[in-house]
């Protein structure tokens, strides 16, 4: 299953903060089932860079898929850029 979607970049907004991508409820919700503690592991995709990762909740139903640092910078991603993100299941380690 390939789902992918177009967000705006964002900041948490407390000390050291993570940048992330919130998921369309249409996406996520139907991911519930393969949730584990309420994250739903996935291999996401942004440019050029893919990297193992997870979507995580809200803690309003929704989700988001955190931005390293090094995606950001190779992808020169800055806060509040529209862009283009895919992702695909993975299987838990």
């Amino acid at each position: 299953m390939n789902n992918a979607f177009v967000a705006d970049i964002r900041l948490f907004e407390r000390e050291k903060g993570w940048y992330y991508v919130s998921v369309p409820a249409s996406l996520s919700v139907p991911l519930a089932l393969h949730a584990d503690r309420g994250l739903i592991a996935i291999t996401a995709t942004v440019g050029a860079s893919s990297w193992p990762t997870s979507m995580l909740p809200m803690g309003d139903g929704t989700h988001f898929i955190p931005l390293p640092e090094k995606v950001r910078k190779r992808e020169k991603l800055l806060p509040g850029m529209s862009v283009q993100v895919s992702f695909v299941l993975r299987a838990r380690k």
